[in-house]
């Protein structure tokens, strides 16, 4: 699980990094609006732990500017604006969560926990699709009636993403956005070529075509 955490105290911002690597997450830290701006238009993150008041763009705005862009990421504030006005700016920016400085390291795995559970971001790399097909995420294959079909790591986590948002049609902007970075955002082609080949092997009727609109997964 990939996470980018914006804190501009830089004691804080080290105590969060270390307890998270020590949880086995990958973090990317950063002390300034600005600079997570551009790291989130250059990388894609499973997790956005953002302080509010920090330098350049605060986190609302920043938040608020991702969602507007249909990036979907699941985002956690951790700010000291404690105030009912302040957490409905919050959510209203578009947040998953809100924690209130100052807070206990535990709290944080908590809701970082829920936001997994939530969003179905598992550690597991084998994700049941049917009674008889398996995605492997880490050998990058489909796993049909023992069959070991191996497949492309952006057809993987193209398969992940329709997955999780198997209650939604999700399009082909949408897709882009939250699987490529801004500067290899890929022609819509290829992203319908992956899904193609998707349903060549799973059954057109596992990722449904919604014409005009896009695609969803149907869990069976």
């Amino acid at each position: 699980m990939k996470i980018l955490l914006l804190e501009d105290d830089f004691i804080l911002n080290e105590i969060i990094e270390e307890h998270l690597v020590s949880q086995n997450y990958e973090v990317v830290t950063t002390f300034n609006g600005n600079e997570a701006q551009e790291l989130l238009y250059s990388q894609t993150f499973d997790l956005l732990l953002l302080d509010v008041n920090v330098p350049d763009i605060n986190g609302f705005e920043l938040l608020s500017d991702l969602r507007v862009q249909n990036i979907k990421t699941p985002a956690i504030f951790i700010t000291s604006l404690n105030m009912a006005d302040d957490m409905q700016k919050g959510f209203d920016s578009g947040c998953d969560d809100y924690i209130k400085k100052p807070f206990e390291l535990k709290e944080l795995d908590l809701r970082i926990n829920n936001i997994k559970r939530l969003f179905n971001i598992s550690p597991l790399t084998l994700i049941n699709i049917s009674q008889n097909v398996n995605l492997d995420t880490q050998n990058l294959m489909l796993i049909k009636d023992k069959e070991k079909i191996h497949i492309a790591k952006k057809e993987c986590e193209v398969l992940q993403y329709l997955i999780n948002n198997s209650t939604k049609t999700v399009s082909i902007e949408e897709l882009s956005l939250n699987l490529w970075a801004y500067e290899e955002t890929p022609n819509a082609s290829t992203i319908r070529t992956y899904i193609k080949n998707l349903r060549k092997i799973l059954g057109e009727e596992q990722i449904l075509n919604i014409r005009g609109v896009g695609y969803r997964f149907n869990k069976k």
